[in-house]
């Protein structure tokens, strides 16, 4: 089974000579650099849900920690 996670965006970084768009999320205290050239307008401290690697779509706040919280609770985040 595939699982997407939520998490934070806490930086972007500048795409340079055409690489993909890239950013910093921190999954509950585990921070990845996560591509995020298939979202548009994301921002620092917008919620993405990312799937290996991948922002695939945006998601608010309220919906992420609950997700988060449901994930904690099974025991799959820790």
């Amino acid at each position: 089974m595939c699982l997407a996670v939520p998490g934070k965006v806490i930086s972007i970084e500048e795409s340079i000579d055409n690489s993909p768009k890239m950013a910093k999320v921190d999954f509950a205290g585990v921070v990845q650099n996560i591509c995020i050239d298939w979202l548009q307008d994301v921002k620092v401290g917008e919620y993405v849900i990312v799937h290996v690697g991948f922002a695939l779509n945006k998601i608010d706040e309220k919906d992420a920690e609950e997700t988060l919280k449901l994930l904690r609770e099974m025991g799959d985040l820790e």
